[in-house]
């Protein structure tokens, strides 16, 4: 895209090795980390053994990452529905159900933490935030990618920002005490003894009902030309998919094994308050409002990509502007109505179920039949691309 008659940032090194992590990044940190207690249920929970996980977590993130960028640039295939196609056939349709229903549970998630933290931090009523919420992400649907990539990126950097002010306000008033829960071999908060396969299985799920985030960032792989390209991507997208989760475990860490925080629904939120001034418990809920915006623009936009693209191949039509935006705000108000469950339910039962869907019909094929695809070189991508299904 040029700007001024002159290329953008997005069409040079920036679009091929950062901007992929950066909407990765985005969209996994509504779902992933905003409230903390996601980090609670997958790995906090295990106190000085929980960083194992943290380390399987930046692995799995890793990895996914090159072989999505890879398949999707070898293959061209630039939606979700396009790229599964390639890798497990007429089966494609069952990653379609478990993405949506994932999808509609971790919005809902991030909508029952925005509501109560809006009303917290900022004192606006529930359904204010969650209507404006719901009309910035129509928004941006309906205006496309150019203007998604450009909001990601500029949003994720504020947002990477804030998560290292909430990090290093908490952890510096309470490293100490992680120390001493990390020297102590500390697992208390568990009634049983903990195991590192448990840890490590921890990670797994983690990284399983975060599959889903891969999709939002296909439509950005257009721009990779090599693989070395696609392996750099994937890397940087590891590093910042997990330094949040290690801020955040580190800062949960100060607290363990507090019941007040490892209990809540919103441990960031009770951290903070016991610790920072005012204006940081507000930051906070500005923050975590934008990353629902951010979240959900992603995965939405990631399932709007993979309707176009069939449309395109039927009638050689795609969705409008306001089509896209209906459908965002459809699925957001689901979603509300989702949140209703509450999200300490929605997190340890939810998340958990669609993670081992996710990994049977993303990750396991990816790792087989992807990596098959890749190693098999150029003659493969051609017989496959001529395939009719």
């Amino acid at each position: 895209m040029k700007e001024n008659g002159q290329l953008s940032m997005f069409d040079g090194a920036f679009g091929r090795y950062i901007l992929p992590g950066i909407i990765l990044q985005s969209v996994l940190i509504g779902g992933g980390f905003a409230t903390g207690r996601e980090i609670v249920e997958y790995g906090a929970k295990f106190g000085a053994l929980g960083w194992l996980g943290g380390i399987g977590i930046f692995i799995g993130f890793t990895v996914m990452a090159i072989l999505s960028f890879e398949l999707a640039r070898m293959f061209q295939a630039y939606d979700y529905r396009s790229l599964l196609k390639k890798l497990i056939g007429k089966a494609w349709f069952l990653y379609d159900i478990i993405y949506l229903l994932l999808a509609v549970l971790i919005i809902a998630v991030m909508a029952s933490a925005t509501g109560e933290i809006l009303h917290n931090t900022l004192g606006l009523n529930y359904w204010v935030g969650v209507v404006g919420i719901t009309f910035i992400v129509g928004l941006l649907n309906f205006f496309g990618a150019g203007l998604i990539e450009r909001f990601k990126t500029l949003g994720t950097m504020a947002l990477f920002a804030g998560y290292i002010i909430f990090g290093v306000i908490v952890i510096s008033a309470t490293w100490g005490d992680a120390k001493d829960v990390l020297a102590s071999g500390n697992t208390s908060f568990m009634e049983e003894n903990v195991s590192i396969f448990a840890v490590l299985w921890s990670g797994i799920l983690y990284v399983g009902y975060n599959l889903a985030v891969y999709p939002a960032a296909l439509f950005s792989i257009r721009r990779q030309k090599s693989r070395k390209e696609s392996v750099t991507a994937g890397l940087i997208a590891g590093i910042l998919m997990t330094v949040p989760w290690f801020l955040t475990y580190i800062a949960i860490l100060g607290f363990y094994p507090s019941e007040e925080v490892l209990g809540a629904s919103v441990p960031w939120l009770v951290m903070l308050d016991g610790i920072a001034g005012g204006w940081v418990v507000i930051l906070f809920g500005i923050v975590v409002g934008w990353t629902l915006i951010e979240t959900a623009t992603g995965m939405i936009h990631a399932f709007i990509e993979r309707v176009n693209h069939h449309m395109e191949e039927k009638s050689n039509h795609h969705l409008s502007g306001v089509q896209s935006g209906l459908i965002a705000v459809g699925a957001l108000v689901l979603a509300v109505i989702f949140a209703q469950v509450g999200i300490i339910d929605l997190i340890a039962k939810g998340y958990t179920m669609m993670a081992y869907g996710m990994i049977a019909v993303y990750a396991v094929p990816m790792l087989t039949i992807g990596i098959y695809h890749i190693f098999k070189g150029k003659e493969n991508i051609k017989e496959a691309s001529s395939l009719k299904i």
